[in-house]
């Protein structure tokens, strides 16, 4: 199976994290969320993934090169000009084959089966499926009895279900996707909707999901990941009368003085708290130092 990752974006929910670091290597629980959408599409059967990227775009062409997977193929395609969702798809034509591919978010984790979801959409013989589920802040897709999607809204309302951010296209929806330009997917859907032309929806039930782009999301989504309530990093230096809170995550190469205190914070690499500074809900960037009187600076 080949598959894409959406990660040209600007992150711009995610501000001010984004502006020195794309939304695609943010890390959750010392990982970039890059990482933890590549081993999902590995586990469920991913042998080519490509990458596009445009805001940091240096940082993404980096990582991959730097950090190998065993068993798929990665490659990225840099956008000098943003294209959007669609163009970003249209920008990559020759990497997908005759074969169903899948096309996933950046800032979305996720154990949804993408293997049944598979089968479901060539057994339906359909040519694009959006694989949704119930999620109140989202629910704009409506659905007909058949599954195929009738409407896709700009606002949530009752009886409607909220798309995932996971595509299984065909190589036909390429030709709805104008060349070269800028281009959003789910405008494309709406038309071929008002064509007559149906895109159909796999509902997925019992998953864990987590929209990560914002700022909100993001630090739930730590916490989630945290598995634990304390996560350490590597070759961190923290004070023995520090105390942490509730639930946090230190990046590697931390240092913590004493009397400090973490609670429901991220601390990224490299990061220093000086003595007597108390961190709560807060997101604390790589190679920032925390004095005392910084403090109130960093809460988002």
């Amino acid at each position: 199976m080949k598959a894409m990752i959406l990660a040209a974006g600007l992150g711009s929910r995610l501000r001010p994290l984004t502006y020195k670091r794309p939304k695609a290597l943010m890390p959750i629980a010392n990982r970039p969320i890059l990482a933890w959408n590549i081993d999902y599409l590995k586990i469920q059967g991913a042998t080519d993934i490509i990458i596009n990227a445009h805001h940091h775009h240096e940082q993404v062409v980096n990582y991959v090169r730097e950090n190998p997977l065993s068993g798929v193929k990665i490659e990225t395609k840099v956008e000098l000009e943003i294209l959007g969702t669609g163009g970003g798809i249209k920008n990559v034509e020759d990497f997908f084959s005759p074969e169903p591919f899948v096309v996933m978010n950046a800032d979305i984790l996720t154990n949804i089966d993408l293997k049944t979801a598979l089968h479901d959409h060539r057994s339906r013989g359909a040519f694009v499926t959006l694989l949704l589920h119930k999620f109140e802040r989202y629910n704009q897709l409506l659905v007909d009895k058949n599954l195929n999607i009738i409407d896709i809204g700009k606002t949530a309302s009752p009886g409607r279900l909220a798309f995932t951010g996971i595509h299984i296209m065909n190589q036909e929806l390429l030709s709805f996707l104008p060349a070269g330009e800028f281009s959003d997917i789910i405008d494309c859907y709406r038309k071929l909707i008002r064509d007559g032309k149906p895109i159909n929806a796999y509902v997925c039930q019992n998953h864990y999901w987590r929209d990560a782009g914002s700022l909100t999301d993001y630090t739930e989504a730590n916490m989630d990941f945290a598995r634990t309530p304390f996560l350490i990093g590597s070759g961190c230096r923290i004070h023995s009368s520090v105390r942490l809170y509730d639930w946090a995550i230190i990046g590697d190469g931390c240092r913590i003085e004493e009397d400090a205190s973490i609670r429901r914070s991220v601390l990224w690499e490299k990061v220093e708290i000086k003595k007597g500074v108390h961190i709560t809900d807060s997101v604390v960037t790589s190679g920032t130092t925390v004095a005392r009187h910084l403090a109130k600076e960093i809460s988002t």
